[in-house]
């Protein structure tokens, strides 16, 4: 399978790399395209074979499989360019949460998914959030499933539920290095810890945090009341924090959603069928 790759940004050149490392494509199978060419450039310097186009066509004329890794607002320009030379055969997988399956499926000819990656697929951990277009078979959906298996562990989610999916799975990640950070300088501020101690220590105990998470049955709740014994030091720190942060995520959450409302409103302006000339 060839893939073209529109896009090369953080979250572009973090697939086109954990694919490749994966093993999933040859570099020789991938060519990608990109406004700022550097960024290309270094991934064909770093993985041999890799084809930079120069144009966004180009990228995906050849292409059994088209990722759009680019920004909500820069899909129509490319979506433009690209329409003419997109087959029925081909599947456009769009990484951009605002833009929808319908509004794709009304631009292009061919079949289209919605896959929303996660900057820990890096790692090969973490989940791929999946939403299938009408037009995708059942081959081609166990090909992509196959396909980010490898990086990740695909979850298929309801395309309405897009925007909480990404903030628990993509945006995640963020805010809890956030919370983390804030622990370390604690720790560092208070005792004097070198913060470099710190840091391993918290970045292990948040990795065998995770791991215990994923185990059958093992729930937040439960691991909470595994660490603490009433009346000692976890459980009073643990109330301490429940209060400092008391309704935190919920105003988190208020504000994602807020800004997807708004980036959903100029993306459908932006991809609205165009008026005919008068």
């Amino acid at each position: 399978m060839k893939a073209g790759f529109i896009g090369a940004g953080s979250m572009g050149s973090l697939l086109v790399s954990a694919l490749l490392r994966a093993h999933a494509f040859r570099p020789s199978d991938v060519t990608v395209s990109t406004r700022t060419s550097s960024k290309a450039e270094r991934l064909a310097r770093e993985y041999a074979g890799l084809r930079v186009a120069s144009a966004n066509a180009d990228a995906v004329r050849d292409a059994d499989l088209v990722f759009l890794c680019i920004k909500p607002m820069d899909y129509r320009p490319v979506l433009d360019e690209i329409k003419p030379v997109l087959t029925a055969e081909q599947i456009v997988v769009s990484i951009t949460s605002p833009v929808t399956i319908r509004q794709l499926e009304d631009i292009v000819p061919s079949k289209v998914a919605k896959i929303i990656p996660s900057v820990v697929n890096e790692v090969g951990g973490g989940a791929s959030m999946f939403m299938y277009g009408t037009r995708l078979t059942s081959d081609d959906r166990a090909y992509l499933n196959g396909l980010f298996a490898a990086i990740s562990r695909p979850i298929e989610i309801p395309e309405d539920e897009v925007r909480v999916a990404s903030d628990l799975s993509s945006c995640g990640p963020a805010f809890m290095a956030c919370l983390l950070e804030q622990f370390v300088e604690a720790a560092v501020e208070l005792t004097g810890m070198e913060r470099s101690l710190a840091s391993r220590l918290a970045a292990e105990m948040l990795l065998g945090t995770a791991r215990l998470l994923s185990e059958p049955g093992s729930t937040p709740a439960e691991l909470q009341a595994r660490v603490s014994v009433p009346g000692g030091i976890t459980a009073a720190a643990l109330e301490e924090l429940r209060a400092a942060t008391a309704g935190a995520f919920q105003r988190v959450l208020r504000t994602t959603h807020q800004k997807y409302a708004e980036d959903l409103e100029k993306v459908e302006a932006s991809l609205a069928p165009k008026p005919f000339p008068s």
